[in-house]
């Protein structure tokens, strides 16, 4: 193995344990918080988790493994098994994101209705719709034998063997890619730059009351004065910053992969093997962020984990203590006798 293998195979095995400890977390918070589970997005969370952690476990290690070896893991079955998984995960995993972004946009740009247009049946019929649109894709390739181990990933996904199918596979990876990564960014940056919209104009509204009250309070002192300026700029930020965390971190992750792939249909443009996989732990490097972005850094989910680490903590604790107690007796007993 080479230098750049040994770095790709290291960051492949942080990103599975990364991965997988932090989309476990999201799990025992939804499980352990009823709250969490009574709210809408908590389904497409769960979902997207659901994904997160199956590609951890099945495509991951493959990859890793491919990387090492050079070559096809396990036999035909278990790789054509792993390559439909990757595909129909990816795809859901990009829907959930954009289901997400839409439940947002309605809670923010229609609050007052949003209990009645997105409810716990509505979500379920999203979810259904994810599920089929994710699913299609799969079948077709893996009933056209277009699913098996590409070298240029390491990994098994998508991968025509045959040259007299290859226009109908450069027109259906295009057909996939444009219904999976292109559908969902545009859901995204519709939804979210509308929400973005609202929250500034809120921000206008808050930062005029602001400055009306500061006018009004000529004996404040100007300590109190500057931490409303100062506190006006962040909010003013904060929904910004949001929204490009999001948009942003989808971009980062699967823009380079997508394109990769569609360059790769050209045979004038040679791409080289590092960056192939490079390009794919890029996609992996969004099921590690994920559950930061969407669960582990909001307050309810923040509050859960760090309620489910102290009772962890604390039952250890007492576990110790009296263990601890109980050899103190004995050591008291033996010294009596």
């Amino acid at each position: 193995m080479s230098i750049w293998e040994v770095i790709l195979a290291f960051v492949v095995v942080v990103l599975m344990l990364v991965a997988l400890l932090a989309n476990v977390l999201v799990l025992m918070c939804f499980l352990y918080s009823a709250d969490i589970r009574k709210q809408v997005p908590g389904l497409f969370i769960l979902n997207l988790t659901f994904c997160n952690l199956l590609m951890t476990v099945s495509n991951m290690p493959l990859t890793l493994a491919g990387i090492i070896y050079k070559s096809q893991p396990g036999g035909d079955q278990i790789c054509h098994i792993v390559g439909f998984l990757e595909t129909f995960l990816t795809t859901n995993s990009m829907l959930s994101m954009a289901a997400l972004s839409i439940d947002r946009w309605i809670a923010v740009v229609f609050p007052l209705s949003y209990h009645s247009k997105m409810r716990y049946r509505d979500a379920a019929l999203i979810l259904s719709y994810t599920w089929l649109h994710s699913v299609s894709f799969p079948i077709v390739a893996a009933s056209l034998s277009w699913v098996g181990f590409h070298h240029l990933y390491a990994s098994c996904t998508l991968y025509n063997k045959r040259p007299e199918d290859r226009t109908q596979f450069v027109i259906f990876t295009g057909v996939f890619h444009t219904l999976s990564f292109l559908l969902s960014l545009i859901v995204l940056c519709f939804t979210y730059l509308k929400v973005l919209k609202v929250a500034r104009f809120h921000c206008k509204r808050i930062d005029v009351i602001t400055m009306q009250t500061l006018v009004l309070l000529v004996d404040i002192h100007p300590s109190v004065r500057e931490r409303c300026l100062e506190e006006q700029k962040r909010r003013r930020q904060r929904a910004t910053k949001k929204i490009s965390t999001f948009i942003g971190t989808f971009i980062l992750c699967f823009a380079p992969y997508v394109i990769t792939r569609l360059v790769e249909l050209s045979s004038v443009v040679h791409i080289n093997s590092h960056w192939g996989i490079i390009s794919k732990c890029l996609a992996y490097s969004k099921v590690v962020s994920d559950p930061f972005v969407y669960s582990l850094l909001r307050h309810q989910y923040k509050k859960t984990w760090k309620d489910i680490i102290n009772k962890i903590l604390k039952r250890s604790s007492i576990n110790s203590s009296a263990l601890t107690g109980e050899s103190h007796n004995r050591n008291i007993l033996q010294l009596n006798e």
